[in-house]
Formats: structure tokens, C-alpha cells, sequence
């Protein structure tokens, strides 16, 4: 689990250095540097793995999508962007309009299902990527925007990922993978999850569910490779598929903040040129104010 101790900090990127937010403009310029970012991205969402049940209760037909009501990606895009209407600067926006689409993929697939581990790991992907936005308002509301814009609940996904984690921070690296033989509400999602996961029902797997079960792991404190091996058995997910993304995950990472570090030295840049000027416009309104007093 060497991506435990990655951590990301975008606040000194998100403002200029006047305490401004940073010009849209000049983040649209860097944002054509971003491609292989955007690269990461898509595998991050890409790969979404099937397990197709030959039979299904009403509830789960009740989750599924239908091709009557099977959205365009460009009717979600759309959706979102009627919902949020305030510009974005491009640095968030390139990745953001990527994560739109492929997640629309997943939503619509035939087999979907909501799956609070899911959930857990896109909300870990997108609080990373929205750190220190300029705005903590805006940030909350383009997430509302943007799980809307999908059909589904944004709360949900909130308060889900926040069971997960209260629950995880609570658990040890033996508790965690006993889930199957005790009771509780957590217990229960999960034991829910294996079924479907196991041929039971409808489940897609995902790499953002594949960051959702890091993120259980980190919380537990529980670094040693066994448990996610066991963990991944409980739930009848391929480890392979596991270990695979969360590699792409931890590069995704590291792009992300090349990206931001990238963002923050042309804002510097841009600080620096502005002072120069500054100083020059002052030494020459000096020179004209002496030379008009002789």
C-alpha cells in the first residue's frame, strides 16, 4: 500500500498571489499541457468489469437501466453544465469534463447498480482533485451539479462515504476483513456487495470501487498486502484487477499534482512579471515627476 502516504495540497495553486482566484484563461493555456493527465484519467474510469446475474429480484431490475431511459453523454454533460453555470478553471474543468463521460459509461450500463464502496471511491477521487479549489462553495455545489447531472443522489453518495469511513477508522486489519460474520449496517452493504460481486446479482466493478476499497484500508491503518488479499476474497473481487488499478490510481495521483505544481509556477510567473512592472512604472513616474520639478 505505497500510496498511503500520498497526500495532496492544492491551496497555494488554487489562488493567486494576491488572494485572488486564479484567471481562467491562463489555466485553459496550461490545461493543453495536461494531456497525459487527462490519459490517467480515463483509465482511472475506463475499465468497468461485469458480473451478470441469470436471475434478478424486482429490486435489482429496479436499479437497472433501461434503454428507454438511457440519457446521451452529451444530454448529462449538458445537465451539468445548466446546473453549474459559473466558470471553471480549466485545470479542474479538463479533468472534470473527462471523469463526466466515462462515469456516464458506468452509470448507464446495463448490470449498474449504486454501490456505496463505489460511491466512497469517486468521492475520494473528486475531493483530491478539488483540494483547495478556490472556493469551498463552489466546490460543494459543482459536486451536487455533477452527481445530479448523472441521476443520482448526491447526499447519498455524501453520507454513504462517510459511513465507510467512520466505520473503517474504527476497524483494525482483522476486523476489516471479518465483516462477513458479524452484524451492523456497514456489514451489510458489504455482505451485499460480495453477493452481487459473487453472481448473486448485478455488480459492475470499477476502479473507482478499487479506490474506494484502498481508501478502506488506509483508514484502518491496515499497510500489510494480506489484507487486501483477504479483503478482496470477502468481497469475491478479482485482486489482480485491484493491484492493477490502484497503480493507475497512484500515477493518477502523480499527475495530478505535476498538474497543480505546473498551475502554481506560472501563477509565480506571472506574480514576478507583474511586480517587475510594477516597479518600473514607479521608477519611471519618479524620473518624469524630478525631471518636470528641475
Amino acid at each position: 500500500m505505497a500510496a498511503a502516504g500520498i497526500s495532496l495540497s492544492f491551496s497555494a495553486i488554487g489562488q493567486t498571489s494576491n488572494g485572488g482566484k486564479v484567471n481562467v484563461s491562463s489555466a485553459r493555456y496550461l490545461a493543453s499541457n495536461f494531456e497525459g493527465f487527462r490519459f490517467r484519467i480515463s483509465l482511472l474510469c475506463h475499465s468497468v468489469r461485469v458480473g451478470v446475474p441469470s436471475t434478478a429480484s424486482p429490486s435489482i431490475i429496479h436499479c437497472m437501466s433501461t434503454a428507454n431511459d438511457v440519457p446521451t453523454v452529451s444530454e448529462t454533460k449538458s445537465n451539468f453544465l445548466k446546473a453549474y453555470k459559473r466558470p471553471i478553471p480549466s485545470v479542474y474543468n479538463t479533468v472534470l469534463q473527462e471523469l463526466i463521460v466515462q462515469q456516464h459509461l458506468m452509470r448507464y450500463k446495463r448490470t449498474h447498480r449504486y454501490d456505496a464502496v463505489f460511491a466512497l471511491g469517486f468521492v475520494t477521487v473528486y475531493d483530491q482533485l478539488m483540494e483547495g479549489y478556490p472556493s469551498d462553495e463552489d466546490r460543494d455545489a459543482i459536486f451536487q451539479a455533477y452527481i445530479n447531472a448523472l441521476k443520482e443522489d448526491p447526499q447519498q453518495y455524501r453520507d454513504d462515504a462517510q459511513k465507510l469511513e467512520e466505520w473503517a477508522r474504527a476497524q483494525t486489519s482483522s476486523s476489516l476483513v471479518e465483516f462477513p460474520s458479524r452484524d451492523g449496517e456497514i456489514e451489510a452493504m458489504l455482505k451485499d456487495t460480495a453477493e452481487r460481486a459473487g453472481g448473486k446479482g448485478n455488480f459492475s466493478y470499477s476502479r473507482f470501487f478499487a479506490v474506494g476499497l484502498f481508501r478502506l484500508l488506509e483508514l484502518a491503518n491496515a499497510t500489510e498486502p494480506t489484507v487486501l488479499e483477504k479483503l478482496c476474497a470477502a468481497l469475491n473481487i478479482n485482486k489482480r484487477s485491484v493491484d492493477r488499478d490502484l497503480d493507475v490510481y497512484r500515477n493518477m495521483l502523480s499527475k495530478l499534482v505535476q498538474a497543480k505544481e505546473l498551475l502554481k509556477e506560472y501563477v509565480d510567473r506571472e506574480k514576478k512579471k507583474r511586480e517587475e512592472r510594477s516597479e518600473s512604472q514607479r521608477a519611471n513616474e519618479a524620473i518624469k515627476k524630478c525631471l518636470g520639478e528641475y
